[in-house]
């Protein structure tokens, strides 16, 4: 089999089975969820749950991430809050910002966005690479992390790793011939599809879940303030 092959199968029938599972993984995760159910108020709400849980996310996504100080995240790990940053913006930007990526999306998606100019990708995608690979030592050197850190945590750095490293060095056509870096980079996509269902990478689902929830939780003030 060669590299022309192996493209057209990785491209072909192994990444729509990957995107199949992936979505059936995220959908059975999600219904899990939804069938938890809202546990039952036993005291009258004081306060706005909407209210909560607009000021859950904003504090989340708009505010605290960006104000080192706020969070004790920094102070006692700034790798982590640093590192952990430019890898979760640098990921959003390659995937849904990039150009090449966002072409994708257009022909799943039957509509595509604006996106960002190619040199602000390439920065940004550089510095999510270096951020895992910061990420990855941190990992290893931190007594609390290292002590943690099953088979489950190394493959979600190296199965998020590999599509990244991969996608950069072909973008940049570096170390080997473009079908076979394309190759490579897009075996490495069907694998991460198929896993992510299956790990705590899905956990980018549950955040808004969980951030609703705990917002509204807070935002009803279940006591006289």
């Amino acid at each position: 089999m060669n590299w022309e092959s192996i493209l057209s199968f990785a491209r072909g029938p192994f990444f729509q089975a990957a995107l199949l599972i992936f979505v059936a993984g995220m959908l059975y995760r999600l219904a899990r969820i939804l069938t938890l159910g809202w546990k039952p108020d036993r005291v009258a709400a004081r306060g706005s749950r909407f209210g909560g849980a607009v000021k859950s996310f904003l504090k989340g996504i708009l505010i605290w991430p960006f104000i080192p100080w706020v969070k004790n995240t920094y102070s006692r790990n700034p790798i982590i809050y640093w590192a952990g940053g430019l890898f979760h913006l640098g990921l959003f930007v390659t995937i849904f910002l990039g150009a090449a990526h966002e072409l994708v999306w257009k022909s799943l998606l039957g509509f595509g966005w604006p996106t960002l100019p190619t040199p602000i990708v390439d920065w940004l995608a550089a510095g999510a690479i270096a951020a895992m690979i910061a990420l990855f030592v941190n990992r290893l050197v931190n007594p609390v992390l290292k002590l943690i850190s099953g088979p489950a945590e190394w493959a979600n750095l190296l199965l998020v790793f590999l599509p990244m490293t991969t996608g950069y060095m072909l973008t940049h056509h570096l170390w080997l011939a473009y079908e076979e870096m394309f190759s490579l980079h897009m075996l490495s996509v069907d694998v991460l599809l198929i896993w992510i269902p299956l790990s705590r990478i899905s956990h980018f689902m549950f955040y808004f879940f969980s951030k609703a929830i705990h917002g509204a939780d807070f935002g009803k003030r279940g006591v006289t303030p």
